[in-house]
């Protein structure tokens, strides 16, 4: 929510002040893009297709036809980037966009095709066995809690960490479920980078926000530096008891005089050479030396004297 003002074209009026669904020096910079980006367009496609146009028509009407093709490609180019905060606010709300229309479009298919008591009962049975099947109802609600996620970290990225001069903010990626919670895939822009989330505690601020244990980041991709990985934890998977089936294949039936292995080591080892106190090693004597030029040494015949490796 931001302060009252008149000049933000995405907003209403509500109690005298203005509720801004993008911020004004985002909707500022985004059309300085856009209009930046249209006379691009409008320059380079307009000369290419006014010099193809001019091989088949005349020179003043190629131009021409080139001029309207690069300013309906340039319009284009203009909404898109104009409207991409806008578009971006979709794509937060893209899986839950899908899930609304699908519930919609899918109650008014069940309606026209079924009576009433059937339309009911099939609603009832959609949701009701995933909630009472424990499998399917944790797999329901750790893919309701990929969402979540996705809405806690945009928030995260607006409230208190830093941005870059334009404002924009990382895209959020899909999120899977794992063991321990979940991985979200996160795409920064130009100004951020993975050691901005590292420092000052930005990761037990994330922690908080994703009401999570903890909270890990790093590099998702060798290639892109932009391209990071998010894992929250709200669970340890491996502090819970896992029923194991190997004592099911242990024989109860052993008798007792049953042979045992040769590899096996004997039990029950008696060692009387052994003493019992602690063997005291006797101190070691130098070996003298021999001394290196020996005159009682008789050389080889072969020219090899071993006195001179003693």
């Amino acid at each position: 929510m931001s302060k009252p003002s008149s000049r933000s074209p995405f907003g209403w009026s509500n109690r005298g002040g203005t509720v801004t669904v993008i911020e004004a020096p985002v909707a500022r910079s985004y059309r300085r893009r856009a209009v930046i980006a249209f006379w691009v367009t409008l320059g380079v496609i307009g000369l290419l297709a006014a010099t193809v146009a001019s091989h088949y028509l005349h020179p003043v009407l190629g131009a021409l036809l080139g001029g309207v093709i690069g300013a309906l490609l340039g319009a284009v180019v203009f909404a898109l980037i104009a409207a991409w905060p806008v578009l971006r606010v979709f794509w937060h709300w893209l899986p839950e966009i899908g899930l609304g229309l699908a519930g919609v479009y899918g109650w008014i298919a069940v309606m026209q095709s079924t009576p009433l008591w059937a339309s009911l009962l099939i609603v009832a049975l959609f949701v009701g066995l995933p909630a009472a099947i424990g499998p399917s109802r944790r797999r329901v609600m750790a893919l309701i809690w990929c969402l979540v996620v996705r809405h806690r970290l945009r928030l995260c990225f607006a409230a208190f960490i830093a941005t870059n001069r334009h404002g924009s903010l990382p895209l959020i990626l899909p999120a899977r479920p794992t063991p321990a919670g979940e991985r979200v895939w996160v795409w920064l822009r130009p100004g951020l980078s993975l050691r901005d989330l590292e420092q000052d505690g930005q990761v037990q601020k994330l922690a908080v926000a994703c009401w999570a244990n903890e909270v890990r980041v790093m590099r998702a991709s060798r290639r892109y530096a932009a391209l990071i990985r998010v894992d929250i934890t709200r669970r340890e998977p491996l502090a819970g008891k896992v029923v194991s089936p190997l004592p099911d294949y242990v024989p109860t039936d052993v008798p007792v005089n049953a042979p045992t292995s040769p590899g096996m080591p004997p039990v029950g080892l008696d060692l009387p050479d052994v003493p019992d106190g602690p063997v005291i090693a006797p101190a070691d004597t130098p070996r003298p030396r021999r001394p290196r030029n020996n005159p009682t040494t008789t050389a080889s015949p072969n020219g090899f004297d071993p006195s001179d490796y003693a």
